[in-house]
Parts: C-alpha cells; sequence; structure tokens
C-alpha cells in the first residue's frame, strides 16, 4: 500500500502552536512525524501564548510521585509525573511563568515545570540572613535557627531551632518569577517570615540577597523591569533588582490602617495596576456526634472552613497616589492564589468566565496551621458577590494546598544557562 505523504514540519509547527496543552501533547504522541514538530516546538518555545489556567494539585489516590492537573478549558483531569522529591512531600508557595517553587523536605527551594519535568535548585535556605545552620558531630546540617529580626525590629534575641523539616512551616510565605527561566536569566523573590520580609535570587545566585528594611509585604509583580511589593495596608514599593546597589522606592503610600483582608496586586489587560482585597468567612461544618468546645479544638477537628466571602477591586491611580474601587471588571477575569496574581480578557479565553475571580487558599496562617482543613479553592461572581466550586466532587489532598498553574511546555536552553 502506497504511503500517505507526511505534512510538512513547518506547517504541524504552525498548528500546533495555536493548541491547549492537552491537545499538544496527544498531537505529539500520534506518530513520529508529528512528535518531532511537538519537540521542536517545545524546544523554540513558539506554543500558544494563551494557555488557559489549570489548576495542580495531588490526590490520595494516585502515586506520591504523580501531580494532578485540572484543565479549566477541559473540565476534564490529567496526571503528571514528576521528578524527586516527591510532590506530595513538598510546599508549593509559587507559581509564576509555568513554573512553581517548592520547599522540600530540608526546607530546600526547587523551581519545577511540571509539564517538562525540569527543575532548578534554588539558593539553600541557610544563605537566607534570618537562617543559620547548626551541625552535627560529623558536619552534617541536623537543625536550623531562625533568628526573629527585621529590617526594623528585634522581635526576640534568642533564635528558634528547627528540625529541617518543620523549618518551612514558619518561614516561607509566597514565592514569584520575574520571567521563565526557561529563556535563562531570571529573578527569583521571596516573602518570608519573620513578618513577610522580601528576600531575592538572580539565577545562578548562590545565595539569597535580603531587601531590608520594609516588612509585612503580601503580594509582588514584575512590571517593567521592575519588582512592585504590596504590603499588608497597601503600600506598593518599587525596587530595581538589576541595579548594583537595589534601593526602594514608595509606589503607593498606605490605603488602609488594618489588614483584615489578603491584598494582591496584578497588572490589568489594559497595562494599568489593580490592587484587590479579599476577605474570608469562617464557617462551621456541624457533626451531631460531637460536641462544642473551643474554635482552636474545632479547626483542628476539621469542624471550620475559611471561605471566600467579598472580592473588592481597585485601580491605583499613580498620579494621586490613589486607589479607586470599580465595581466590575468588564471582560476580564483573575486568578488569585498561591500563583503570581493574574489579570486575563475573556474573549481570549473562551472557556472562562467574565467578571469572575477563580481563586485558591493561600492565607498562610490558615493553610500551614490546619493542613487538614479543606482548602478554599472556587469561583467567585463579582457582579453578585457568590462564589461556586470549580468541581465536584473535591479531586484534591488538602495538602500541599492546590495552586493555578499556566501549563508551559517550552524546555529549557542549557546554552543559556551556563
Amino acid at each position: 500500500m502506497e504511503k500517505s505523504p507526511e505534512m510538512p514540519q513547518d506547517i504541524l509547527r504552525r498548528i500546533f502552536a495555536t493548541l491547549e496543552i492537552p491537545d499538544l501533547v496527544r498531537a505529539g504522541s500520534v506518530c513520529t512525524s508529528w512528535h518531532a514538530a511537538y519537540t521542536s516546538l517545545c524546544n523554540t518555545g513558539n506554543c500558544r501564548l494563551q494557555q488557559t489556567p489549570c489548576l495542580l494539585y495531588t490526590s490520595e489516590s494516585t502515586d506520591a510521585r504523580e501531580a494532578g492537573l485540572y484543565s479549566l478549558a477541559e473540565k476534564k483531569a490529567y496526571t503528571l509525573t514528576l521528578p524527586d522529591p516527591p510532590i506530595c512531600s513538598r510546599y508549593i508557595i509559587g507559581s509564576s511563568y509555568g513554573w512553581i517553587i517548592t520547599a522540600d523536605e530540608r526546607s530546600e527551594l526547587h523551581l519545577l515545570n511540571p509539564i517538562t519535568g525540569e527543575q532548578i535548585a534554588l539558593p539553600s535556605v541557610t544563605t537566607i540572613e534570618q537562617v543559620k545552620p547548626v551541625f552535627d558531630d560529623k558536619g552534617v546540617v541536623c537543625k536550623y535557627e531562625y533568628w526573629w529580626y527585621t529590617g526594623e525590629d528585634v522581635i526576640s534575641d534568642t533564635p528558634s531551632v528547627y528540625p529541617l523539616s518543620e523549618l518551612r512551616d514558619v518561614l516561607f510565605c509566597k514565592a514569584f518569577l520575574s520571567s521563565d527561566p526557561s529563556t535563562g536569566g531570571y529573578f527569583v523573590v521571596l516573602i518570608h517570615n519573620p513578618r513577610c520580609q522580601l528576600s531575592f535570587a538572580r539565577a545562578g545566585n548562590d545565595k539569597w540577597t535580603w531587601l531590608p528594611p520594609h516588612s509585612f509585604y503580601e503580594d509582588c509583580l514584575f512590571k517593567e523591569g521592575l519588582l512592585y511589593a504590596c504590603t499588608k495596608i497597601g503600600e506598593i514599593h518599587t525596587f530595581n533588582l538589576g541595579a548594583l546597589a537595589v534601593t526602594q522606592k514608595v509606589f503607593l503610600d498606605e490605603v488602609k490602617d488594618l489588614y483584615f483582608e489578603r491584598i494582591y496586586i496584578v497588572q490589568g489587560s489594559c497595562g494599568e495596576l489593580l490592587q484587590i482585597w479579599r476577605s474570608d468567612a469562617v464557617l462551621r461544618v456541624d457533626d451531631e456526634d460531637e460536641s462544642d468546645s473551643d474554635l482552636e479544638l474545632e479547626l483542628d477537628r476539621d469542624k471550620h472552613v475559611c471561605n471566600t466571602s467579598t472580592v473588592t477591586v481597585h485601580k491605583v491611580e499613580p498620579a494621586s497616589k490613589k486607589i479607586v474601587e470599580i465595581s466590575s471588571l468588564g471582560q476580564n477575569v483573575l486568578f488569585l492564589g498561591h500563583n503570581q496574581s493574574l489579570c486575563l480578557h475573556a474573549e481570549e479565553y473562551p472557556q472562562l468566565k467574565a467578571n469572575h475571580v477563580y481563586f485558591t487558599d493561600d492565607d498562610y496562617m490558615y493553610t500551614t496551621g490546619f493542613k487538614n482543613n479543606r482548602r478554599d479553592i472556587g469561583v467567585f461572581d463579582l457582579e453578585n458577590n457568590s462564589s461556586e466550586e470549580i468541581t465536584t466532587p473535591q479531586l484534591w489532598c488538602n495538602w500541599p494546598t492546590p495552586v493555578w498553574l499556566i501549563p508551559n511546555p517550552r524546555r529549557m536552553n542549557l546554552a543559556s544557562h551556563n
């Protein structure tokens, strides 16, 4: 039988570049020719730019090295096998450009691309300003000293000492990337304790650089080469991390006195800065077989859950150094959680709901203090202040808490990392 003519590779790549990740992976497994086009596309990074965010999670029904990926575009779950250390044993403290930032059982940090399986070790946790290694008789790190000071205050003169696996419970809050590590140069920024301070590392660095004196940071983004960092009272500071001497400038003064809400900053679809405030309501989960007790005990028994109750959106006005509340996102969509905060245009993502907020649980005290409690994950309608579940029944384990991920099939250019 005469063999059918193969489609030219350049045409295949052009078609594949328009596909969402699940379809792209399926196409790459059809035959040798299609796999070659898929591999070439991933190596050059010319895949579809508007990938719909997915929910990355672990599940009790899968192997310790496997993660679930729930596609909002297809409303379907997939399973990914990831490199060691096992994903179920890691904390996920950030998600940017298709990579997640994780803390392993020694409280060491890694970048991981769940789609390609590529992984990058970050500078040792012992190079963070407030962390010092404790060595055993054989010269091996066995514990960490954690010093309680910021650039402004000494909270305690005496350090706490933690086992290797427990430092991450108290140290890490959230992490961010300045750009896609697949392309070479990038910065990693940490919000870490005590009191939510900032440290950063450039690609290839062997240590973290501390950014005193301020603290109580809540969210960060990179815009036009600058780091924008927002505090719990709405202040926004900017930093040029590429400068020889990094200095901080005030972009926005404080806009509130108290911090009951969690705050996010995100770049809008027209380039403007938005400040998002998110509030929770604590709900009781009744169990007729249990008698009442104090809140601490009930939380310990999964008797209460924190649900997102209100989301308010503000536009930052740099000239007046004020924020203005806006009643609607229009055709825009927000993604909030341990991911880099995102604002997408619904017309480019037909599977997403305009004027809605897709959220995951990222309350530091709640997620690290009560790991067995049900996670707050859903879609919030800004028009009627109501939320709905992503999928029923729940697919994910409560810990590590799930995170939004924009799938990135681009493979690292090793030459750019040498």
